[in-house]
This record gives C-alpha cells, sequence and structure tokens, in this order.
C-alpha cells in the first residue's frame, strides 16, 4: 500500500517521515492494550467479556481512549523538533502535523475493539493472550493504520476543505470523548498510575520513533531501484521484529507477576525456549517476506530473491538479537523497581523495533545491498 502511495507520500516532506511514528503510535497503544490484558486475564482481575465485567477492564478502556489523545499530540510535537532539523518540515506544518496524526490515531482506536475481543477469545480457547494477541494485533493494527494514514492523507492533500472537514469532525468526537471520561476516571489510583507511567513511555518512544523516520529517508535514499521492494517488507519487517520482543516481554512479564522467574536478568536462560522459537519463526517469515516482495512487484528472479534473502538475514540477526535482550531486560527491571511492566515493556519495545530494524536494514543495505 505505502509503495502504490509513494506520489502521495511525497507532497510533504514530513509525510513518509511521520509514517513510522505513526506505525510506533499504534503499537504503543495496542502494546499497552495487549500486555495488560494478558496479565490481567491470568491473574483474574479481568474477565473474558465485555459485559459485567470488573472496575479495571472499564478503566482500562477509558485510559486507552486517553492515551491516544495524549501520544497523537506529543508525537506530533516531537515530530515537529526532528522534522525542522532533519527533514525540512517548517513550524508553520506543525498544525497540519498534528491534524494528520490525531485523525490517523482517532480512526485506529477503532481497532481497540477488536483487541479486546481476540485476547478474550484466546484465553478461553485455552491459548496464552501474551503470546498469541499483540503478534496477531500488531500487524492487523499496521495494515489498519496503513489504510487510515493514506485516507486522512488523501482527505487533507486531495480534497482540501472538506477532506479537512471531516477530518476535524473525527477529531471533535475524539476530544469529546476523553474529556468526558476524564472527569469520571481521574480520582481512581488505577487510572492515574496508567496514565502517568505511560506518559513517561511516550515521551521516551516519540524520540525513538521519529529517529526512525530520520533513518527512513535515509533508507529512501540509499535503495534507489529497488526501494518498491524493500518498501513493500518495511513494514511488516519492523512489525515482525516486535512481535519477537513482545512475545518474550510479555511472557517474562506475566511470569514474574504469578512467581514463575525470578527478576533477575541472569533468569533469561529459563525464558531461552520461548526466546529461541520465537526467534526461528521471524526468520522462516523473513525467508517468505524475501520471495513475497519481488512477486508482488513484478521482479521475481533467483538473483533478485537470493539478494533480498542476505539482506533481510543480517539484518533478522542484528535486530532480534539486541530486541531480545531489551525486551527481557525492561521486564526484569520495571519489575525492581516496582513498576508495571506492561506499562512500559511493549511500548518501549516496539518502537525501539523499528528503529533496530531500521538502522540494521540500512546497514544491510550498505554492507549487502
Amino acid at each position: 500500500m505505502v509503495a502504490s502511495q509513494l506520489g502521495l507520500f511525497q507532497l510533504s516532506p514530513w509525510a513518509i517521515a511521520v509514517y513510522p511514528a505513526i506505525l510506533s503510535a499504534k503499537g504503543v497503544i495496542h502494546g499497552l492494550l495487549s500486555g495488560r490484558l494478558g496479565t490481567a486475564l491470568h491473574l483474574g482481575t479481568i474477565y473474558p467479556r465485555f459485559s459485567k465485567n470488573t472496575p479495571s477492564f472499564y478503566k482500562l478502556i477509558s485510559a486507552t481512549v486517553v492515551m491516544t489523545l495524549i501520544i497523537s499530540v506529543v508525537m506530533s510535537a516531537v515530530s515537529l523538533v526532528f522534522g525542522s532539523v532533519f527533514w525540512g518540515a517548517k513550524p508553520a506544518d506543525f498544525l497540519d502535523i498534528v491534524f494528520v496524526v490525531v485523525a490517523t490515531m482517532s480512526l485506529g482506536l477503532t481497532l481497540s475493539i477488536v483487541t479486546i475481543k481476540v485476547a478474550f477469545v484466546t484465553f478461553k480457547r485455552g491459548l496464552d493472550p501474551d503470546i498469541v494477541v499483540y503478534p496477531i494485533m500488531s500487524t492487523i493494527a499496521d495494515i489498519f493504520i496503513t489504510v487510515c494514514y493514506i485516507i486522512i492523507l488523501n482527505a487533507f492533500f486531495v480534497f482540501n476543505f472538506a477532506g479537512k472537514s471531516v477530518i476535524a469532525i473525527i477529531i471533535l468526537a475524539h476530544l469529546l470523548l476523553a474529556l468526558y471520561m476524564i472527569p469520571k476516571n481521574f480520582r481512581e489510583q488505577d487510572f492515574r498510575k496508567n496514565l502517568k507511567e505511560s506518559l513517561y513511555t511516550m515521551l521516551f518512544v516519540s524520540v525513538i520513533v521519529n529517529v526512525t523516520g530520520t533513518v527512513l529517508k535515509n533508507i529512501s535514499a540509499v535503495v534507489e531501484n529497488r526501494g518498491r521492494e524493500i518498501y513493500t517488507v518495511y513494514p511488516a519487517l519492523i512489525d515482525m521484529v516486535g512481535d519477537v520482543g513482545s512475545v518474550v516481554g510479555s511472557t517474562a512479564t506475566t511470569k514474574l507477576a504469578l512467581g514463575l522467574l525470578r527478576p533477575s536478568l541472569s533468569s533469561i536462560r529459563y525464558h531461552a525456549k520461548t526466546i529461541l522459537s520465537a526467534w526461528a519463526a521471524s526468520i522462516v517469515m523473513f525467508f517468505v517476506l524475501a520471495v513475497l516482495a519481488p512477486a508482488l512487484n513484478g521482479t521475481l528472479s533467483l538473483p533478485t530473491v537470493s539478494n533480498l534473502i542476505s539482506i533481510l538475514l543480517v539484518a533478522n540477526v542484528i535486530a532480534v538479537s539486541a530486541i531480545i535482550l531489551l525486551s527481557y531486560g525492561i521486564s526484569i527491571l520495571t519489575f525492581q523497581k516496582g513498576l508495571d511492566p506492561d506499562n512500559f515493556v511493549i511500548p518501549i519495545e516496539s518502537s525501539f523495533a523499528d528503529s533496530l530494524m531500521s538502522i540494521a536494514l540500512l546497514g544491510a543495505l550498505v554492507l549487502v545491498g
């Protein structure tokens, strides 16, 4: 989808650079939601149903709505700083960036209902939500949020006044919903705790994802004629590396909460089966992507596939090994500090995964490309 819309992304210097921030912002939201749902379902503090659930469940939904709005604004503000330095964006572009990012994230918020449903269904069927939910939903969310971003960009750049009016209505609806939920929940300690810890995460993540955007612009300068193949696999690559990190980190946080894992970095050896199985799955999928990308772009040949496999495998080794250590380390350190690891692990690792994969891909392109 991105490869087919490159002309649209080139209408503004910030349009392609903001795209990783959009993906990562959605990853933060679904990471927080998936991580907390997985642990809460295991602990029994949330029931696997929508109606007549616990207060914790409804506070989690309210926090998701409010955090989505805050994340959108924070991401936009940090994007302006990076944009003015690295992307050629101007201060006058700030309102445009806010307008587009908030509207895209507001549309993407509807996917939270699907995330919750997937968590409930997998738990009822005896599967582990910590392994299943985020990898499924991060992939669906990447596709869905890409569609939303393309729709909003078309409305903003192509349809002018009519499109911008629709965008304004979407943003206003989200704002009113958030203003309704804040007074109802702000006195609750869990709600405030979630917002506070998530804000720390957001500020950190905002910087990381804009590094990703800057690297993506550099990748676009390097790939030249091979651009369509790289753009085709790029969202899948950063998504899968984030999925490996989420499986490693989310299963670790649940084991820590249940007392099945010692809160020390040396206990990583007791988590080896989960780590190696997730890594092996990512390598298999990288091989699949190396064949799919040329096939989708009409450039399928043995030399092309071989070259792309070499690039992707080098990038995989660099990015996945780093994200495994990062995910496990965050889960242990936040638990030791008395914080809720679910507010930190997936959002931070998924954002780092985007940057690590982007840097690893750029390095592999230079080394092998």
